[in-house]
């Protein structure tokens, strides 16, 4: 059995290495000028899809993860009041992991298997070749930016925030750390992510409005908000923020996966979460289908649409969505909204919810 996987990113790296675990063998296209992951950007794993990437893709090493069992979302608007909090007695919510670190792992550990074969794409004429290949079972293109997402997969829900986010790692003192903090502020939400007990991930998402913050203001911007005591920063990462969900899934013999299907808005931290629950998803219709001595084809496509697509549509929406409420929010001087979240927060039922719904998704 063979499997081509097109694009080299952690959502192609991921499911790579959970197909070989299968035995499957996997041909990797990628490109020669690949971006490699920046070390100032990181990731935030809920408790179930990190289970399930240390049980079915790769096992992360403990000193790599650094756990979270408090959330705390408050709002500049009313004067830093706590709205929302979120938390696990002695159990963590989610983990904060270095993307670089994530993606080492994987490359090295899928270097060293037989069963994957990269392949350098050297030219456009690739595609054509792949697509006339009739040794593949399946072709997965994880490449939004590629001609094959541009030639059949190009109609698509987009929403360009005309904005940017900034991260940055700080160093600071020494403290517990085991607390993440979001506040929406007027430029924009900040998101403080704990690395370690010296170290917080800190990601700016700022607002579509006429201003211009240069590197130092948004420094400043930072340590206005921060409860460290921050000693440095790292180089500041800048990246556009927009919103896109591919209206086809597949096109004949080939399916978008990871950030070629569907890019959300950074503030609920929730892409990389998707992505591995769509893994799952996918290895389950795979392995069900091995264990009944089917072929892998097509059908597997239909059906990983079929259990997938309605409910990311939602997800997607809904953390667009969020971004929308608290942007209007800060254009009004009214405390309605305040008083529904503080309300919200208190109850514990839809609080349970809320935690069970970042933590795996909405239910299939």
């Amino acid at each position: 059995m063979n499997i081509c996987l097109i694009g080299e990113n952690l959502s192609s790296l991921a499911l790579a290495k959970n197909l070989v675990n299968k035995k499957i063998k996997v041909f990797f296209y990628y490109h020669k000028n690949k971006k490699f992951y920046d070390k100032n950007r990181t990731i935030g794993i809920s408790k179930s899809n990190l289970d399930f990437f240390n049980k079915e893709i790769i096992k992360i090493k403990e000193n790599k993860v650094w756990k979270i069992n408090e959330i705390d979302i408050y709002s500049e608007k009313f004067k830093k009041n706590k709205i929302l909090n979120f938390k696990k007695k002695n159990e963590e919510l989610f983990s904060i992991i270095k993307n670089y670190q994530i993606y080492e792992s994987l490359e090295k550990n899928l270097k060293k298997n037989k069963l994957f074969k990269r392949v350098l794409i050297k030219n456009n004429n690739f595609y054509k070749k792949i697509l006339k290949e009739d040794k593949y079972q399946l072709i997965i293109n994880c490449d939004e930016n590629n001609l094959i997402s541009k030639n059949f997969f190009y109609k698509k829900v987009f929403k360009d925030y005309n904005s940017n986010a900034y991260a940055t790692i700080i160093k600071h003192k020494k403290c517990q750390n085991r607390k993440a903090v979001q506040i929406f502020t007027k430029k924009g939400p900040i998101a403080f992510l704990p690395i370690s007990k010296l170290e917080t991930s800190i990601v700016f998402s700022k607002i579509n409005e006429p201003f211009f913050l240069n590197e130092d203001e948004i420094k400043k911007l930072l340590n206005k908000y921060s409860n460290y005591e921050i000693k440095s920063f790292s180089k500041l990462e800048k990246f556009n923020l927009n919103l896109s969900f591919s209206r086809n899934f597949y096109y004949k013999n080939i399916m978008l996966f990871g950030g070629a299907l569907y890019r959300v808005h950074p503030l609920a931290g929730q892409g990389f979460n998707m992505i591995i629950r769509d893994i799952k998803i996918l290895s389950k219709i795979i392995q069900d289908r091995l264990d009944l001595g089917l072929a892998l084809d097509h059908l597997i496509y239909k059906e990983f649409e079929k259990k997938t697509k309605s409910y990311n549509f939602i997800f997607v929406n809904g953390i667009d969505f969020i971004h929308n409420f608290f942007q209007f929010d800060n254009s009004y001087k009214n405390n309605f909204i305040n008083q529904i979240l503080e309300i919200s927060g208190k109850n514990k039922i839809l609080n349970k919810y809320i935690s069970r719904y970042a933590d795996t998704g909405m239910p299939i």
